[in-house]
């Protein structure tokens, strides 16, 4: 026998999943530096199946390959999760090809939430050490080809809602500054964070997360 629902009381609605969550590794990384980030979500109830990390050659282009390779990936995702739109957290180089994915490629239409932890948004002196040989580098100098790009204009295009998190111990974004970005919610991380410390920091965690959850603007 069906259960009895009293009247004017609507039935209980099963809380809708989150939308999937795409973690984007750094230069000469790979997709095990989230492994602390994806166990934090997993903590706080996000269901595996709702978290992805995409794995890509940080030595290529940011534009011309790896922007077309990240929206296939995207797509990807949302025909096997069924979700209209996915949320994107990444770190350092990361954020460069997934922000041109979003201001040339229509990501802004199947993106909700974009973050970036330790970005090169407006490029790292450091960079330069290696950028004759890696393209990955060149990208990430300021005022390569790429990020005039980017930042002309508006650095936070369409509806998608942009974070940015950075320390003021970054020793690899130089300055420091570079990572925030004109239209996003920035974040000063507490404490000496090094670069790598904001993929595992707890409160890093638990603020991305409470942005994520956050309504679309």
């Amino acid at each position: 026998m069906a259960a009895l629902v009293p009247l004017g009381t609507a039935p209980a609605r099963a809380e809708s999943p989150p939308d999937p969550v795409i973690f984007v590794h750094g230069r000469n990384a790979g997709p095990g530096v989230w492994d602390a980030m994806r166990a934090d979500f997993a903590t706080a109830g996000y269901p595996q199946e709702r978290l992805y990390a995409w794995s890509y050659d940080t030595s290529r282009s940011s534009n011309e390959t790896l922007a077309g390779e990240f929206a296939a990936y995207v797509d990807g995702i949302l025909t096997r999760t069924g979700a209209e739109q996915a949320d994107v957290v990444t770190h350092s180089l990361g954020g460069l090809p997934t922000r041109w994915y979003l201001a040339f490629g229509g990501g802004t239409r199947k993106v909700a939430h974009w973050v970036s932890l330790g970005g090169p948004n407006h490029g790292t002196g450091l960079a330069y050490l290696c950028a004759l040989w890696d393209q990955g580098c060149k990208d990430m100098t300021p005022g390569s080809y790429v990020l005039s790009h980017l930042n002309t204009g508006d650095e936070t295009p369409g509806p998608t809602r942009y974070a940015t998190w950075w320390s003021s111990c970054d020793e690899q974004i130089t300055p420091v500054s570079s990572t925030a970005l004109d239209g996003a919610e920035n974040h000063r991380a507490a404490g000496c964070l090094k670069h790598n410390d904001l993929l595992t920091d707890d409160a890093v965690a638990r603020q991305v997360r409470a942005f994520l959850r956050a309504s679309v603007r």
